[in-house]
């Protein structure tokens, strides 16, 4: 394993040239992906605990990290000269191990009971189970909209509706609108809520999954109008109706406007189930 990649490596830091590097790199990482999928798919999945992910784990992270020190001085970690900076360089040894795991972390997802290191390929098959320890780890909106959806019928609707801070609400913290700015640009979602239609299993489905990562899913305005909306065009469509729950409840910075939303929800849905029955 080692030699498949030696050529590689000592290519990157022996040559100065930015276009060459980038293009060395990127077959670089081409290369341990395609030799972690050919490794893996040599076995049977059910046999998958008898893998030694450690040994990757260190071949991959180590390795790189090794031969950065070894050939480039300007990115190596800190190293001591004498006994009093021992423990500067022990903070750039873990500076630098942070800075490996952001690169490869493409490749794996560290589990947050057991920190085991689950390959991402096969995470998503496992949804997003630890084949350690069988914990459950974190699903956002997305993943459960292509956990559930069939592949290229997913049509999103209402994605420009979002928060106007009708109350003016502000923190000594943080304005509710840099706020709302804020959880936007980290998980590239407008609101705590994705509604739309689609198809499951070839049926036709309107379906509303919450994202807890916005917001701990806190439900305002424009999350209540968007369910809302969903919920009517699946009575007018005579559409199957699926609501995923992911919410931390009303959403304060909106004050009494938020606590309306569940009224507004329940008037939907009791039209919903009322014209289903005729």
């Amino acid at each position: 394993m080692e030699g498949f990649f030696s050529s590689d490596l000592n290519t990157v830091s022996k040559n100065d040239d930015d276009h060459y590097m980038y293009e060395t790199q990127f077959s670089f990482n081409n290369n341990i992906t395609s030799f972690i999928d050919s490794c893996i798919e040599s076995f049977n999945l059910g046999d998958i605990d008898k893998y030694n992910d450690i040994y990757f784990y260190s071949y991959i992270f180590l390795k790189g990290r090794n031969c950065s020190e070894s050939d480039n001085s300007s990115t190596s970690i800190i190293t001591s000269t004498n006994d009093t900076n021992d423990s500067d360089s022990t903070i750039g040894e873990s500076s630098n191990n942070l800075d490996e795991s952001q690169k490869y972390k493409h490749l794996w997802l560290e589990c947050e009971n057991c920190y085991g290191l689950n390959y991402k390929k096969f995470f998503k098959s496992r949804m997003n189970i630890c084949e350690y320890c069988g914990y459950h780890l974190k699903m956002g909106s997305s993943d459960r909209i292509e956990l559930l959806i069939d592949s290229g019928t997913w049509n999103p609707m209402d994605e420009d509706m979002v928060s106007l801070d009708p109350i003016e609400f502000h923190s000594e913290e943080e304005p509710y609108k840099d706020r709302i700015d804020s959880y936007q640009r980290k998980t590239g979602l407008t609101e705590a809520v994705q509604t739309g239609t689609g198809q499951l299993n070839g049926i036709p489905v309107a379906i509303g999954i919450m994202d807890f990562q916005f917001m701990g899913g806190s439900m305002g305005s424009a999350v209540g109008g968007k369910i809302t909306r969903l919920v009517e065009y699946a009575t007018n469509q005579l559409l199957p109706l699926i609501l995923v729950c992911a919410s931390g409840g009303a959403r304060m910075q909106e004050g009494s406007l938020s606590l309306i939303q569940m009224a507004k929800i329940s008037s939907a849905l009791y039209d919903y189930q009322k014209k289903k029955k005729k």
